[in-house]
This record gives C-alpha cells, sequence and structure tokens, in this order.
C-alpha cells in the first residue's frame, strides 16, 4: 500500500504537476481560433537555399495546435544537397498523404508558434547523411494513408525519430514534448542503436525507458518524458521541455 502512495505521487510530482502547469502557461496565452487563423509562413530563420552552397540538414519542432499545443510538439525534417536551390522539407500529418513533401516552407510557423531547431548540419557530413536520411524516410513503415494515429503514434513524431534513430550520426532525439516519439515501429519492445550508443523499450508508446549518449536517461509515461540529459547537463520536465545547456534543442 505504501508503495502504491509513493509510486502516485511521483507520478503527480514528476508528471501530472508539470503537465498541469504547461496547460496553465499555455491558457495565459493568445491562440490561433483554428487551422485557417493561424499562421503557416516561413519564419525567416533559414538562409536561402540559393545563398546556402554547401549541403544542410535541419530537424525543427513547434508546439501544436489546439489545447494538445499546451504539453504537445510537432517535429519535421529538412535537407538540401550541396548547389541545390531549394530545401526539401517532409512531416507526417494526419491529414491527407501521411509523408507531406514541401507542403509548407522549410521553416514555417506551425500553428503560429515559432520552429525551434534540434539539429543543424552543414558540409560534407551533411552531404554523406542526406542519402542516409533519404532511405530511413523511404522505409518508414507508416507512410502511406492510413499510418496515423494521433495518440500514442504512429505519429509525427513518430516518423521524425524514427529517422533520428536510423541516423544516429544527427546525434540527437527530439526534445521531450515530442509525444508519440517513444512509439517503437513494427510493434518493437526494444531498440538497440546500430552504434550501440542509445537503447529504447517501449510498450507501445505508452510506456518506456531509454538510455544512452543521445538520451541521456529518459522515463516516457503515457506519451509523458521525464528525464536527464549526461553529455549535455539538463533536465527533461513533461509538457515544459528541456531545460540545460543543450544548444541543439533551441532553447
Amino acid at each position: 500500500m505504501k508503495f502504491a502512495k509513493r509510486f502516485l505521487v511521483a507520478v503527480f510530482v514528476i508528471y501530472l504537476l508539470p503537465a498541469l502547469a504547461s496547460a496553465g502557461l499555455w491558457a495565459m496565452k493568445e491562440h490561433p481560433t483554428g487551422y485557417r487563423n493561424a499562421r503557416w509562413s516561413s519564419a525567416g530563420i533559414l538562409p536561402e537555399a540559393q545563398a546556402d552552397k554547401p549541403a544542410a540538414i535541419y530537424v525543427y519542432s513547434a508546439m501544436t495546435g489546439g489545447f494538445k499545443g499546451s504539453i504537445a510538439s510537432h517535429a519535421w525534417i529538412v535537407v538540401k544537397k550541396e548547389g541545390a536551390s531549394t530545401y526539401e522539407r517532409y512531416d507526417k500529418v494526419g491529414w491527407g498523404n501521411p509523408i507531406r513533401r514541401n507542403a509548407y516552407a522549410p521553416d514555417a510557423y506551425w500553428y503560429s508558434n515559432m520552429p525551434r531547431r534540434v539539429v543543424e548540419l552543414h558540409g560534407e557530413e551533411a552531404e554523406r547523411l542526406i542519402p542516409k536520411i533519404e532511405q530511413a524516410i523511404a522505409d518508414y513503415p507508416y507512410g502511406k494513408p492510413g499510418g496515423y494515429h494521433i495518440y500514442p503514434g504512429p505519429n509525427s513524431n513518430t516518423f521524425v525519430a524514427h529517422v533520428l534513430r536510423h541516423v544516429p550520426e544527427l546525434g540527437v532525439v527530439l526534445p521531450p514534448d515530442a509525444v508519440g516519439r517513444d512509439y517503437l515501429p513494427n510493434g518493437e519492445f526494444i531498440h538497440i542503436a546500430e552504434d550501440w550508443k542509445d537503447v529504447s523499450v517501449s510498450l507501445g508508446g505508452f510506456l518506456g525507458v531509454s538510455a544512452g549518449a543521445r538520451s541521456g536517461f529518459e522515463i516516457n509515461f503515457l506519451g509523458l518524458v521525464a528525464g536527464i540529459d549526461i553529455v549535455n547537463p539538463g533536465i527533461k520536465i513533461p509538457g515544459l521541455g528541456y531545460f540545460g545547456t543543450a544548444s541543439t534543442l533551441g532553447v
């Protein structure tokens, strides 16, 4: 009985209380009343593709719309090959063809929310990794119409997390508010990175643990992630996000 009470108290303090605080902060802000009233234009944070000759890779994340935007974000991938005149953006969404290519500007607001940089890479290393990213996108098992479930996944964040797992050279995981990132495709219970620097265990995206050089140590409870970052010291708080030294999280 004592264990059950302590467990419930821990869940409330570590997961529910921060999520409620995030929801309260969200409620104090102004938000678009719907999809059509939201801002979807470029945020102006990327250089013109023609002016940026080297190859480039970006992963962005932005808080999503509606009340779920109080605790959940949406992630996408942007690539540009050396000398290319345009960027290529990849998203997975719940409407239309799940993996969308260039449906929005590469650095567009998402439901009026400013994009946050998760990672960026330039030059020869980016050029080397772009084919691997494109292959991971092509291999995503839920890349056809109908392959989307908002919770616990597979959703937009499941897609980007899949690419990051299969291109570990990018060196990052999605921020803790990327609900759905811990859903392992094809019913996998465990995923070990090809470089053996990260391991994830998940029960259908509802409960899981991740540990390693990129994840630090994380516990996923019903899509809410709490944890610590060891390589770039910081903490991951459900709903509120990442607080620490890692500039790659755009905070």
